[in-house]
This record gives C-alpha cells, sequence and structure tokens, in this order.
C-alpha cells in the first residue's frame, strides 16, 4: 500500500466549502500532482452525497492516468434527511449488503473501476465483523477495492474487524491540539500492527480558535518559524511527520499556496527538543 505521503481531503471542493466547478476541480488536481501529492481522500456523504460525483467527472476530463494517483473513499455514515433511504436519524450501517453498494456507487461517482483504499467512516455499535468480511472479500476478489481500513476507530474497535479483515490504515484526528492517539495506544498499536495511520484536521484548532494553548502555540511556532524559515502551518505539520509510526496527514486546504506548503513540509526535520517545545507549549506543562 503506497499514499503520498501528504494526502488531499476532498470534502470541501463541493458545496460543503469552496463549491468548485468543474474547471476549478481539474486545476487543483493538476496543481496538487505538480507538487508530488497523488492520494485523494474522499468519503461518500461529502457534499451531501454530491462532492463524489463532481470531483469524478472532473477527474474524468482532468487528463491524469488512474495508475499515478490513489482514491480513498468511505461508508458507512447514514445521514438524517437522506431522501435517497428516507433516513429519520442518523445512524451507522455496516451490513455487507450495504457496504458493497456504497463502494460501488462510489466507483461509479468517482468515475474509477477500483479504490485504492475503501474505509468504514466510524464505528458502530452494532458492527458485525463477519458481515464486513464477507463484503470486503467480495469487493477485493472483484477488484473493486485494493486495500481495506478503519476511520476513527480505537484499537480494541481495529481488533474486532481484524479478527476477520485485514485493516492496513486508520484514519483518525491527530493534530498538536488533539493528542490523544499519541499517548491512548492507538498509534502504538497500529505501529505494531503495521497500519498505517492518516491524520484528519492536522492542524488542529491552531487557527481556528483563539485560546490559550493556542497562544502558546503560535508564539513557539513563530520563534522556530525563524530558525527553519517555514510558516507555522509546515511547523505544524512537521510536527506529526516527526513522529515514527509514519503518519500521513489529510490536508483540507484548497488555497494552492498551502497545499504547496504543505508538501515542503516533508523536508523540514524538526529537532527532538524542538517538537517536544511545541508538544509543552500545548498542553502547558513540561512532560513528567
Amino acid at each position: 500500500m503506497k499514499f503520498s505521503r501528504i494526502i488531499q481531503g476532498c470534502m470541501t471542493w463541493g458545496v460543503w466549502g469552496k463549491q468548485f466547478n468543474q474547471q476549478q476541480m481539474i486545476e487543483t488536481m493538476n496543481h496538487c500532482m505538480e507538487n508530488g501529492i497523488t492520494t485523494f481522500d474522499h468519503a461518500d456523504i461529502y457534499g451531501d452525497y454530491t462532492t463524489e460525483g463532481e470531483w469524478g467527472n472532473a477527474f474524468a476530463k482532468a487528463n491524469i492516468s488512474r495508475d499515478s494517483i490513489q482514491i480513498i473513499s468511505k461508508c458507512g455514515i447514514q445521514m438524517k434527511g437522506d431522501a435517497r433511504a428516507e433516513n429519520t436519524i442518523k445512524h451507522y450501517q455496516y451490513d455487507k449488503e450495504y457496504i458493497i453498494s456504497s463502494a460501488e456507487r462510489s466507483l461509479k461517482e468517482l468515475r474509477t473501476e477500483y479504490l485504492d483504499l475503501f474505509l468504514l467512516h466510524r464505528p458502530s455499535p452494532l458492527l458485525d465483523p463477519d458481515e464486513v468480511h464477507e463484503a470486503v472479500s467480495q469487493l477485493q476478489q472483484q477488484g473493486k477495492i485494493k486495500d481495506f481500513g478503519v476511520s476513527n476507530f480505537t484499537p480494541r474497535g481495529i481488533n474486532l474487524v481484524a479478527t476477520k479483515s485485514k485493516v492496513s490504515a486508520n484514519q483518525i484526528e491527530i493534530s498538536i491540539t488533539e493528542r490523544s492517539s499519541l499517548t491512548d495506544g492507538t498509534l502504538d498499536y497500529m505501529m505494531t500492527h503495521n497500519i498505517t495511520p492518516m491524520s484528519w484536521s492536522p492542524l488542529g484548532s491552531v487557527f481556528r480558535e483563539d485560546t490559550p494553548q493556542n497562544m502558546r502555540i503560535k508564539n513557539k511556532l513563530k520563534e522556530l518559524g525563524v530558525k527553519y524559515d517555514a510558516t507555522d502551518d509546515q511547523l505544524l505539520l512537521a510536527w506529526l511527520l516527526k513522529h515514527p509510526a509514519n503518519i500521513h496527514p489529510v490536508i483540507g486546504t484548497t488555497s494552492k499556496d498551502r497545499i504547496t506548503n504543505a508538501v515542503e513540509a516533508v523536508a523540514i526535520n524538526l529537532e527532538r527538543k524542538d517538537w517536544f517545545e511545541l508538544l509543552e507549549a500545548s498542553t502547558g506543562e513540561e512532560v513528567a
């Protein structure tokens, strides 16, 4: 399983964000490719089930060869009010028929014959590992998905799925302001079981909220920015990339400059003491 170290999230390309037209999508795809981002992350629900189709239509006209990119998608969240299913309550669904139909719908919408990685979007208390295994096995045997994984799962949840199916990746929230996976055993588990961690919201809340924590982080970023000749967002990504679990940040930006910045962050090798200085800025105290 091989993905670009920086993964381009596509959640905000459609009506949930920038509302790109087809040409803007093509231009952004090409900009990603020119900068070494070859992996694009989707989910069936993005844009109220419209973004995959819009992205797929753009991809079909982008003159980008399928074997030069990797496409990720997710299934399982049933949104309240979804007219197609007459949902009256938000819930999760992972029966064999639904998983297969969701994957096949994503294939159709994304205009591709296979997904490089297919994820269960959220853990469900009603998840049956046998049902999941039957669906995943069929999809893999038919060549419709290459690898299988999960998203937002704890080690306990991964263990349940992994009793039947090989789990190749887990996409979870990891950042300087959401550090629980560093200490609750999640990243340790993924390292020891050869599972690729993918980080959504890799910049955390640093640029979204004015809190004492974020002010401490920003002050430290300003200091380190001079030392490394790097922007704040690059340093936050470099902090994640330093971790030995081989974290793959999934960036949500649609700005071409910030996409370029993200790729350049891969070359930044934070010194160990600087990594811990950012950690201390986040926690507000030195390590025990």
